[in-house]
């Protein structure tokens, strides 16, 4: 019998944070789904998560797992297969270090990724984004950053986590503007910066006089803001936004929503799907391709260049005799 607890472990330390540096934001998804697995698998076996052996995750736990997220924890497919994405890296990092249980990792592995809905996105029309812009007080502090905030993120494109972690130092002002950020995958990209946003943004640091390396919107502590408060911010405005633009009571508004609208700013623009997945850190483009699925305008702009049918279709009518009596049954 393999013992799981030292493959779990050089999988955390060794794996994901010597090999692929993982980010934080990864880790913690990755610590997450383990912790859940192992409580699952405390509860079903009788053991504790240091008594559990290799063999005893086997395919049929992983599933009955899985099936027990959906069930019983109500998490959507995306999570569950997030999920399962987690189990499959470390069964493949095992793969090389126990290859006497390949059976049993071929099994786990073979585990298929849930098929699901895929909806169109959600964004914010032009009217819907000024509204939203225009509802933070910006007399008062908080509401000032709470402006640049929304501005930055409905004209960027930035991931909640990347907003979350923008230092003023990573805010470049000269020649082309823009802000250098780290995505996902440790991939570090720069997006471009609108006249407005640098404008807002450097009368942003000449009030607060922050140091480089201080979070650029920090809480009404001083500390980073955490992702539940940016997710509170954002609907507090989108709510107050609202009374003046209705539509809003009809969305619901996230800081995703607002990475959706920049996006599809861009797509209506015209710029090409290859440039929108570089502003987004997009890994492929194949990812994009839902802001071009989102895009009802160019839809309609292709129908109204269809050349209309003039004659109309005709009914068949068959010239032979017995193909007419089987057309008149």
């Amino acid at each position: 019998m393999t013992v799981l607890a030292p493959l779990l472990q050089a999988f955390f330390t060794d794996r994901l944070q010597r090999q692929r540096q993982a980010s934080p934001h990864t880790i913690k998804a990755y610590k997450i789904t383990f912790t859940l697995l192992l409580r699952f698998a405390q509860d079903r076996l009788g053991k504790t998560p240091n008594q559990l052996c290799l063999e005893e995750l086997d395919a049929p736990l992983i599933a009955s797992f899985l099936h027990h997220l959906e069930v019983d924890r109500k998490n959507c497919v995306r999570t569950r297969n997030a999920r399962l994405a987690a189990i499959h890296s470390f069964f493949h990092y095992i793969a090389m270090l126990v290859p006497d249980q390949a059976h049993l990792i071929k099994r786990v592995l073979d585990i298929p990724q849930k098929r699901f809905e895929r909806r169109l996105v959600d964004f914010l029309t032009p009217q819907e984004v000024e509204a939203l812009l225009a509802a933070p007080d910006r007399q008062t502090l908080l509401g000032r950053r709470d402006h640049l905030l929304l501005l930055l993120a409905s004209q960027t494109g930035l991931r909640a986590s990347e907003l979350l972690a923008l230092r003023p130092e990573q805010i470049v002002s000269g020649g082309h503007p823009h802000i250098r950020c780290m995505g996902k995958g440790r991939k570090e990209r720069c997006v471009p910066l609108t006249r407005q946003v640098l404008r807002c943004g450097k009368a942003w640091l000449k009030e607060r006089g922050q140091r480089p390396t201080e979070p650029l919107f920090p809480s009404s502590r001083g500390g980073p803001l955490s992702l539940d408060a940016l997710e509170k911010i954002v609907k507090k405005h989108a709510a107050s936004a609202a009374r003046s633009c209705p539509t809003l009571r009809e969305k619901r508004v996230s800081p995703h929503t607002l990475r959706h609208t920049a996006a599809m700013q861009l797509r209506v623009a015209g710029i090409d799907l290859s440039v929108i997945a570089l502003w987004l850190g997009h890994e492929s483009v194949e990812t994009t391709q839902i802001y071009l699925h989102a895009d009802l305008a160019s839809r309609e702009d292709a129908v109204s260049r269809l050349t209309p049918v003039r004659n109309g279709y005709r009914r068949f009518k068959a010239e032979d005799e017995l193909l007419r009596f089987l057309e008149a049954l």
